[in-house]
């Protein structure tokens, strides 16, 4: 589910509102949607409506059976939800189609990812893959803190696009999550730019199948699909 604008009847439970009582109005209005966003997901689940708070780390606290994944920026709202029954965890996140500020690339991406983007930039100058960098291992951590509870930092892993696919694959530098018994040494992702109201974003999105389901399902583009931090 997703949305471009804060509709203004997006409402907040009250153990939701003292999260951002001090926060400003708009930090305010993008938290609500956010979680209208997910609410909208659920009931396509059909799992009833209630507040969706945050737990250790700030990830969000979903209902019992669920796994999903939230993101915003100006101007975007989303979510993607799916039963872990077929999906073990899902990160999604969306940027603003724009290159990162200055001196940010640095701290994001690795020797080795940088001749890529250099690579990539020459090939494909449309894209701004520092961004998309950025994007993909901000889903990255979405996918993994869920799984391992733990924090990973962005030389945790290494992020290579694929310019034609509309994918990337990311590669663990430690030691992998265990699901189902087995270890899992990386992800693979999808990403998309969109351009809406003349703003454009890029998008990336991961799931991890739940052990026996080889391509899940989950309800909100994102989960799949990817249209187009929030840790």
């Amino acid at each position: 589910m997703e949305l471009f604008a804060d509709p203004p009847d997006a409402h907040l439970y009250p153990e939701e509102a003292g999260l951002v009582a001090r926060a400003v109005g708009k930090r305010r209005s993008e938290f609500a949607t956010v979680r209208l966003c997910a609410r909208t997901a659920l009931a396509g689940l059909g799992v009833a409506p209630g507040p969706i708070l945050r737990g250790p780390g700030g990830a969000p606290v979903w209902p019992e059976g669920i796994v999903g994944s939230m993101t915003h920026c100006d101007g975007y709202r989303a979510a993607a939800v799916a039963r872990n029954t077929a999906v073990a965890s899902v990160g999604i996140d969306a940027e603003p189609h724009a290159p990162l500020p200055a001196g940010i690339e640095k701290l994001v991406a690795l020797p080795e990812e940088r001749r890529v983007l250099d690579r990539l930039t020459r090939s494909h100058p449309a894209v701004h893959w520092d961004r998309l960098l950025f994007s993909a291992k901000e889903s990255t951590y979405k996918t993994w803190f869920p799984l391992t509870g733990l924090w990973l930092d962005f030389g945790d892993c290494v992020i290579i696009p694929d310019p034609e696919n509309g994918t990337f694959d990311c590669s663990l530098n430690v030691p992998g999550p265990v699901v189902g018994g087995r270890r899992i040494d990386g992800f693979t992702g999808q990403w998309r730019t969109v351009t809406r109201d003349g703003a454009s974003f890029v998008a990336t999105a991961i799931t991890v199948p739940a052990p026996g389901i080889p391509r899940p399902a989950a309800s909100g583009r994102h989960a799949a699909t990817p249209p187009g931090p929030a840790r």
